[in-house]
């Protein structure tokens, strides 16, 4: 074991400064040199990168077998447990550098989720904990929306409503390839990604824009697609939330969602898009904190307050406790059994977040992790407290509660997953080719066509839309209101579109801080204006207690407009259910989202630059059934 140890010291060592070599070799050599090497590193690359199987291959699970042979307890525990960190740069010495290392060396963890962070800053942390690792890590990110999700300064594509709304199962695709790519040159190897639930709860305050829509089989056909996309690329794609997060009006972040259907009901609708990605090919699936009491009635209580965990995912004041309630999936071997017995999944099976107040109101974190596993979980999603996490798990082997084979069994997948990724002969990060492989024309050209084709014109009354009939110099004002702290910018790329076609804008934030008399000022200045345009900025917060809707001081001054008759333009930039709280509302467009390819695409479309193409991918309850959409061509 020593030896082994010590030879693997001495491969990470030099497989250490041979990345260092790549980063800084070039800056001591001619230009034919520099190209040369950058050459040899893409060649490297497109070899090392193969399209992902979810069936391990031969030589995957051999290796994984003989590694499992020597591996201790400990060791075959980490590779189950996957960490979270926001890479902000780290000081060796930092407490937070420690903390993390402690995590990769002591307690083996088998893998890395990346939160939001800068791109080399992330990729280099990334390359430092996988040169302490004993095993290969397994690095992950939510990169629903491409790397803008989670990595700055890289493209946000639209979010997969506004994808379902073009009905372009290709565009998924498209999408899935293009993040695949961009992840590998980042070094992540897994996207949790696609969603696959069917939003058909107009009031779901997490899932929402997240979802293609409400018909099982049309979010079916994009699922497949996007992880077709993803796998083609050599990145495992992960189907989430199992069973289905789409029917619920809790956030999970917040507390334990009910979805009380019946089996047949689940065949029907939420089990669709998951069997369609199955079929696909899909190598993991994650399973979400959703009570299903008609299929598992399981009875849970709340912990005492003073044996909880502090909220991580969101506060104390946005927690809901609900007094009973019953199994969540992710601790359910009833639930879990649909997944591997019913549906056939044999790939990875990922719980979601640990730390989200859906389970840890119920249960602590060693418990929890002891009951993901018996119910059939791979691997354990950032916990809250990834210490009591593993020692949860080690004391229940020691008092035969878990059996070793149970976890051998899990170990061997993610150590076949993570062989077949490539990660055994190759699992650092080359710096140099980052500025070549993410966030260039492929990704700002692919946003802004999806986009373009997304733009969904609802209702248009008053023949406002375009704006070709408006004069000139007419006085525009823009109404932006947000429930989010980004008062200061979130307009800009949309009223900067406006701008740059000729055309006077003046632009007024609201948000949950406005006073009074930053409503009255706003009603002012659009009694003054020709025409008004309500930027709806109510977006998914997940945590957060105002996800999806307007803050009061916005909603107030929208209804004041609606009601004095002014000439209002309503845009969604989020959430495309915003229209049952103003029904009154004579224009309406849906953008799905505040990313600047679909704010741009807005204000092309209403100028009528562009056609405007999108249908709803879902119904506007009472308002306008799925597939609504008015079809305008652009002006001549």
């Amino acid at each position: 074991m020593r030896r082994t140890r010590f030879r693997h010291i001495v491969d990470t060592a030099a497989t250490f400064l041979l990345l260092v070599s790549v980063v800084s070799f070039p800056l001591q050599t001619t230009i034919v040199g520099q190209t040369t090497l950058l050459k040899a590193a893409a060649r490297e690359q497109a070899i090392r990168i193969k399209p992902y199987s979810r069936h391990p291959s031969r030589d995957a699970l051999e290796w994984a077998d003989k590694e499992l042979r020597r591996m201790s307890l400990e060791e075959k525990i980490g590779q189950l447990i996957c960490v979270a960190v926001n890479a902000t740069f780290m000081n060796q010495d930092s407490d937070a550098y420690k903390a993390l290392r402690h995590q990769v060396e002591d307690n083996h963890v088998g893998g890395i989720i990346l939160f939001r962070g800068p791109v080399y800053e992330s990729v280099m942390l990334m390359n430092r904990m996988q040169a302490l690792a004993r095993y290969p890590l397994l690095i992950s990110a939510d990169l629903e929306a491409g790397s803008g999700m989670r990595f700055d300064d890289t493209v946000n594509l639209p979010w997969n409503m506004a994808v379902g709304a073009t009905d372009n199962p290709d565009y998924a695709r498209r999408q899935g390839a293009l993040t695949a790519r961009e992840a590998r040159a980042l070094g992540v190897q897994q996207i949790y990604a696609p969603v696959a639930d069917v939003n058909n709860n107009a009031a779901n305050p997490v899932i929402n824009v997240r979802s293609y829509g409400e018909d099982p089989v049309a979010v079916g056909r994009f699922v497949a697609a996007f992880v077709e996309g993803v796998q083609s690329n050599g990145v495992i794609a992960t189907a989430k939330h199992f069973p289905g997060h789409g029917d619920t009006a809790t956030d999970s972040h917040r507390g334990l969602p009910q979805i009380d259907v019946s089996r047949e009901r689940l065949n029907t609708v939420e089990l669709v898009p998951f069997r369609a990605a199955i079929n696909s090919g899909v190598g993991s699936v994650m399973t979400g904190h959703i009570a299903l009491p008609e299929i598992d009635p399981t009875a849970v209580i709340p912990l005492p307050k003073d044996v909880r965990i502090k909220p991580i995912d969101t506060d104390e004041g946005g927690e809901v406790v609900v007094e009973k309630g019953t199994m969540p999936t992710t601790l359910s071997p009833v639930i879990n059994g649909i997944l591997r017995r019913d549906l056939g999944f044999d790939g990875l099976i990922v719980t979601d977040a640990m730390s989200m107040s859906g389970l840890t109101l119920y249960f602590t974190q060693e418990e929890a992790s002891v009951r993901a596993l018996e119910a059939g979980a791979d691997l354990l999603l950032k916990p809250a407290d990834p210490d009591a996490a593993f020692r949860g798990v080690r004391e229940a082997v020691a008092h035969g509660r878990l059996k070793e084979q149970r976890l051998d069994e899990s170990a061997r997948r993610v150590l076949a997953a993570k062989y077949d990724l490539g990660l055994v002969r190759q699992r650092m990060t080359p710096l140099d080719a980052i500025d070549r492989n993410v966030a260039g024309r492929e990704s700002v050209d692919l946003a802004r066509e999806v986009a373009e084709h997304a733009i969904t014109l609802v209702r248009n009354d008053s023949n406002l839309v375009p704006l070709t009939s408006l004069k000139p110099d007419a006085r525009i004002f823009n109404l932006a209101i947000t429930n989010g702290d980004d008062r200061l910018w979130i307009a800009n790329s949309f009223a900067g579109a406006i701008a740059s076609s000729g055309r006077k804008i003046e632009t007024l934030v609201l948000d949950d801080r406005s006073s009074d008399v930053e409503v009255q000022k706003a009603l002012a200045r659009a009694k003054g204006a020709d025409l008004v345009i309500a930027s709806l900025y109510g977006r998914v917060r997940t945590g957060q207690a105002r996800s999806v809707g307007l803050p009061d001081p916005g909603a107030k001054a929208l209804a004041t407009l609606i009601t004095n008759k002014a000439p209002v333009v309503g845009i969604s930039f989020g959430n495309p259910y915003l229209l049952l709280s103003f029904p009154e509302l004579r224009t309406y467009l849906v953008a799905y989202g505040d990313m600047p390819s679909l704010q741009q695409a807005a204000a092309r479309a209403l100028l009528g630059q562009t056609d405007i193409s999108g249908k709803l991918p879902i119904s506007l309850p009472g308002l306008y059934p799925r597939g609504t959409g008015i079809q305008l061509k652009h002006a001549q």
